[in-house]
């Protein structure tokens, strides 16, 4: 049971950004957590606290060597941050639900694989037709929260999609285990070589994997599953990078086929793993889905990445 703490009056002139800061060092435990989730610099996150701290003349955080924890005050003022941020982003959501203009801006949340290889095409479609609207793509393994307004759209590779979200599948995704021309464990050039069972490319090839502890995605779960740390060579923090060391000579690696659009140097080793197989969805929140800018990039850039899946 919380123990009451009383706030200086100062506190009532903190505005909401004040208080989400707090709130973003609070769940991070680290400026520079906080900074990537509220995409600022690790500068003004320092300053934002500082600034708070200041204006209420009390100490929010202790500044340990491990990281940034909340006192009694910083844990009083993190309640009320969190009893306001599902009323601001309500609010948030209806405003810009009722916005008929094809203005402003968007911020779209993917996998950063998706953002490289199988959105930029379609995006610069939508951005032509578009003019007046700002794209902010932003790839990371975390999925962002849509119902917190962390971002407007979300295109996922997933088979577990909330229930709360509204959109549709734009197609299937396939895996294959790849390895690049020119490299030790491609055929050489005007060699033909029959597909491999995956099982002899785990047992005898070099893999570039992603980090240990992985398990989020369906691919994560399978690498874990199938490839022993004996066949393990290096380790990415996501297909880019892979991508990188595959093409370094490094090993082979599980790949999307819809990378081979843009990489013509991928030499698939194996046939599509069934199992792997996942859909692409693009997302919004229902609050959103009659906003025109949102409606009309989910109708042009779905339909372009349809097409190429």
């Amino acid at each position: 049971m919380h123990r009451p703490v009383t706030l200086p009056p100062a506190a009532s002139r903190l505005d909401w950004d004040d208080l989400r800061y707090v709130l973003a060092v609070a769940r991070a435990g680290s400026l520079s957590g906080a900074a990537r989730t509220l995409s600022v610099m690790h500068s003004t996150m320092l300053r934002r606290i500082d600034a708070v701290e200041d204006k209420l003349q009390v100490r929010l955080f202790e500044r340990l060597r491990n990281g940034y924890v909340a006192t009694e005050a910083g844990e009083a003022l993190c309640r009320v941050a969190e009893q306001c941020e599902p009323l601001i982003a309500e609010a948030e959501l209806r405003i810009a639900g009722g916005d008929t203009r094809l203005t402003g801006s968007l911020h779209v949340t993917t996998g950063v694989v998706v953002a490289q290889y199988l959105l930029p095409r379609p995006l610069a479609a939508f951005c032509a037709a578009h003019p007046d609207i700002e794209v902010e793509i932003q790839g990371a393994r975390e999925r962002l929260d849509l119902s917190r307004r962390e971002a407007d759209i979300a295109i996922r590779m997933s088979t577990d999609v909330p229930d709360y979200l509204v959109g549709r599948k734009l197609g299937e995704i396939d895996f294959r285990v790849y390895a690049w021309e020119g490299t030790p464990h491609a055929p050489r050039p005007g060699k033909k070589r029959a597909l491999l069972p995956v099982a002899t490319l785990v047992r005898d090839y070099p893999w570039v994997c992603f980090e240990r502890g992985a398990r989020s995605r369906v691919y994560d779960r399978w690498l874990h599953a199938h490839v022993p740390e004996a066949s393990v060579a290096v380790r990415a923090d996501h297909f880019p990078t892979a991508l990188a060391l595959m093409r370094a000579g490094i090993g082979v690696a599980l790949m999307p086929e819809f990378i081979t659009h843009e990489l013509k140097g991928l030499v698939p080793l194996s046939e599509p793993i069934a199992e792997l197989r996942s859909p692409l969805w693009i997302l919004t929140h229902p609050d959103l889905r009659n906003t025109a800018r949102v409606r009309a990039f989910m109708q042009v850039v779905g339909d372009a990445m349809q097409q190429l899946l």
